[in-house]
This record gives structure tokens, C-alpha cells and sequence, in this order.
């Protein structure tokens, strides 16, 4: 892969990241509890840590193909993560 879009590409991975939090933000604002209705309070905390469990292990991920691709973006060689 040639460094220029290897860079870009894992610039890009990083911004998943800030994606994957404004979607459960999204999420988490559309499962809370209002006093004209909305999810019980206890539903709302287990759909809040069972997609943060899902949104931290993609964030995981791409955290480190972002960190992978701005190694090769720099001119490095392939390396195990």
C-alpha cells in the first residue's frame, strides 16, 4: 500500500472512532427514560452498557489498524500487532 494512502487511511480509522461515539450517543438519547414515556429505567441501562461494550471493541479495533496504517504511512514495514 502505497505510505500517502496508508496515512490517509488511518486517519480515517480515527475518525470512525469519533463516529462510533456520536452513534451511541445517539442511542443512548433516544433509550432513556422521560416522564412522558421512553424505556424503563433498568432496560435503558443495559442497552446502554450492552452497545458501550460493542462501540468500545470497535473502537479497540480500529485504534489499532489506525495505529498499523499511520506506522506504514511513515515508510515502516509490515510489523505484528
Amino acid at each position: 500500500m502505497p505510505p500517502k494512502i496508508a496515512r490517509l487511511a488511518g486517519l480515517g480509522a480515527f475518525g470512525a472512532c469519533a463516529g462510533f461515539v456520536v452513534i451511541y450517543a445517539y442511542v443512548a438519547y433516544l433509550s432513556r427514560h422521560t416522564s412522558t414515556g421512553g424505556m424503563m429505567p433498568v432496560l435503558s441501562a443495559v442497552t446502554w452498557i450492552s452497545v458501550g461494550l460493542v462501540v468500545l471493541a470497535l473502537i479497540a479495533v480500529h485504534v489499532a489498524i489506525a495505529k498499523q496504517l499511520l506506522y506504514l504511512g511513515k515508510g515502516g514495514g509490515a510489523r505484528g500487532l
